[in-house]
């Protein structure tokens, strides 16, 4: 199972950038997720998706900020970031979670894509 992070790069603060995930066609049933990464720190959730779409799921410290979807036509997912931080610079990595609906343990994803770099500076 294959998946690709793509979208990352270098923003200012308060800019925006969206991040795209190409999932196997075979996880059309499962919950999706974001997760990132920042040096010297352990991964931590950004937010997840259901399998509809219909239920999302967001850290504390991106609500209202970050926004998650996915296109099952298409086999994507996305991750919309907006007012972008210096705390967001991470690797942010999607995941095919193990079940229909996920939550924020990493446990409960299966599949892990490589990471896109995401840098937030001033």
């Amino acid at each position: 199972v294959q998946l690709q992070a793509s979208g990352g790069g270098l923003v200012q603060i308060g800019g925006s950038l969206r991040l795209s995930c190409a999932a196997p066609r075979t996880a059309s049933n499962n919950a999706l997720g974001w997760f990132r990464q920042a040096p010297g720190k352990e991964r931590e959730f950004a937010g997840s998706i259901s399998w509809r779409g219909s239920i999302t799921n967001y850290a504390d410290s991106v609500k209202g900020r970050f926004t998650v979807s996915r296109d099952n036509a298409k086999n994507m997912m996305y991750l919309q970031m907006n007012s972008l931080k210096a705390d967001d610079t991470a690797v942010y990595y999607c995941a095919v979670a193990r079940s229909s609906f996920a939550d924020s343990r990493p446990e409960s994803y299966a599949y892990w894509g490589q990471g896109t770099q995401v840098t937030v500076s001033s």
